[in-house]
């Protein structure tokens, strides 16, 4: 399966926070619960195949669900399918859907919706941002290309409530995939009645899930989720109404919160520092990672070419970070020091257990140690002919990366004689245009994974992928990256081992120097009960919410 081509930071990332918030008397006169909650942005769009912002997505995942969904601790569980039949060639998934399923206009869930739907999203008539997560579905990558047809989707009802899925090779993480709104199915009338016009506002959606969409005119910031009283499990459902505002400023929200007007808000920069004590503070680790990427190919000049493909130099360059530093004097906002390229509580070993950050990690790849760091400098320099490096450091104009920026410059021009660091700050989109167009020496780029798996981060750097703006290319990698890909044995431990190798493969070799792990801070009241939160792919769930007296 290919991977995102596209470039993201935390704040942007599908896993970026929404903020929950719930009033203080949560039940109101008739008993009801009722939940506030706020997010950063209003909603884009509330068509499945085209959402790609946060917040549509996280109505999405409430208003909708599919063959399957992610619980408490990435942990897959079913939805919609109460059988599911996998062949042993790991190629062909059989879905069996429950028969109460219906939508909230009354119509009942079929098997024909998801075919209706996959069709959709894939077809690039659609121009469906996540259509690229279907790689690997029989047929789905020429489909996109425009090469066939989208009824050539590997995807086929077998009858009203049997679905056949074909693969054109075992997707070890194809589950977790399925639990994304991309995969939800879709009503074709209601889409087709519609037509362009869909999920542009509350009355032109349709709803499955646990909860629909009211009050929004596909402008306004307030809107409402009320209890979806055709879902199937509606006796598992709590809250009655969630209602949504959009609020930006963390001042704002953190004054709402001292008033008790809500039950939680994000903390930023200084008021990590000031709450971080309190007993409502509470930090959630995103599965985004922030790191720095080298322009081999193609850098200001021919010297820094030589640098940036110089091994000493890149060990000596990561060297000089003091990551803990960085997030705990610097950036303040209760991110941790990235303890490899993947990040940490993103998947375990499906025999022992052991986090895949802790297994991969290797310590040189990520650590802070000055002496080491001017020995291998000294020695690279030597190697390429240079007493010193003028570089220019490319980021987005954000505080956050401006200050990552400028981190990154004072330990590169204090720890290694004869460095110098000309600091670029532009817009985001920028940035990317930049990236893409490998017009940098080194950029501070950001990766969100959009499931549970290691593969997301190390997909980036097998080379032709459009993510590594870097053009690294090393034989090994790309053949582990292969055999984990295909994984022809569908051997999972087999899959694992060679992830593990990939990541250390990357750190020794320092082909990426990691900084971060991005993670939210709130304050968050103890009466909001059964949140669940991921740190990849859907990553909250109010389905289970209830406020406790």
């Amino acid at each position: 399966m290919k991977s995102l081509k596209r470039w993201l930071l935390p704040v942007v990332a599908v896993c970026s926070a929404l903020v929950l918030t719930a009033c203080g008397n949560s039940k109101d006169s008739s008993n009801k619960q009722t939940m506030n909650l706020s997010v950063n942005s209003d909603i884009a769009s509330m068509d499945p195949s085209l959402a790609s912002d946060t917040t549509s997505m996280q109505l999405l995942e409430n208003t909708g669900e599919g063959f399957l969904q992610i619980g408490k601790n990435n942990k897959i569980e079913k939805e919609l399918a109460q059988k599911i039949a996998v062949s042993k060639d790991g190629k062909t998934y059989t879905f069996t859907l429950r028969k109460d399923g219906k939508w909230s206009n009354g119509d009942p869930v079929t098997a024909q919706d998801f075919v209706y739907g996959w069709r959709r999203t894939v077809d690039p008539k659609t121009t469906s941002a996540y259509a690229y997560l279907y790689s690997g579905v029989e047929n789905a990558d020429d489909i996109i290309a425009n090469k066939k047809k989208p009824e050539t989707l590997g995807i086929k009802a077998l009858g009203k409530y049997k679905v056949q899925v074909k693969l054109d090779h075992p997707i070890a993480y194809f589950k977790l995939l399925l639990a994304m709104p991309v995969f939800y199915p879709q009503n074709q009338n209601v889409v087709e009645k519609y037509g362009k016009k869909y999920g542009t506002n509350a009355s032109r959606t349709v709803a499955n899930g646990p909860f629909k969409i009211v009050g929004w005119n596909g402008t306004n910031s307030k809107w409402k989720l009320v209890k979806n009283t055709k879902y199937w499990d509606k006796k598992n459902v709590h809250l009655d109404a969630v209602n949504f505002q959009t609020v930006k400023s963390p001042s704002t929200g953190l004054n709402l919160y001292q008033t008790k007007k809500l039950d939680q808000t994000m903390l930023m920069g200084n008021q990590v520092a000031n709450k971080k004590s309190s007993k409502d503070y509470v930090k959630t680790k995103t599965a985004t990672s922030l790191y720095l990427q080298f322009n081999r190919s193609s850098p200001s000049s021919e010297t820094l070419k030589k640098a940036f493909n110089n091994i000493n130099i890149r060990k000596a360059l990561s060297l000089s970070l003091n990551r803990k530093s960085l997030t705990g004097k610097v950036l303040t906002d209760g991110s941790d020091p990235a303890k490899g390229f993947v990040t940490a509580n993103l998947a375990k070993n499906p025999k022992t257990g052991e986090d895949f950050a802790s297994e991969a990690y290797v310590k040189e790849g990520v650590a802070y140690n000055k002496k080491l760091a001017q020995e291998y400098w000294k020695k690279g320099l030597k190697e390429i002919g240079q007493t010193g490096l003028n570089v220019k450091l490319l980021s987005d104009d954000d505080d956050t990366n401006k200050q990552t920026a400028e981190f990154v410059q004072s330990a590169w021009e204090n720890n290694l004689p004869g460095m110098k660091v000309d600091i670029n700050s532009v817009p985001k989109t920028i940035r990317i245009s930049r990236s893409e167009k490998r017009n940098f020496d080194i950029v501070i780029s950001g990766w969100g994974a959009d499931f549970s798996d290691p593969i997301t981060f190390l997909n980036l750097y097998q080379k032709g992928n459009s993510g590594d703006a870097g053009d690294y290319d090393n034989a090994a990698f790309n053949k582990l990256i292969d055999e984990i890909n295909n994984n022809p044995s569908n051997d999972q431990q087999v899959r694992w081992n060679n992830m593990v190798k990939a990541e250390k493969l990357l750190l020794n070799d320092q082909a990426t120097i990691p900084l971060y792990q991005k993670a939210y801070s709130y304050l968050r009241n103890p009466k909001v009960k059964g949140l669940i939160e991921n740190s990849a792919g859907p990553a909250h769930n109010y389905k289970g919410v209830s406020i406790s007296k």
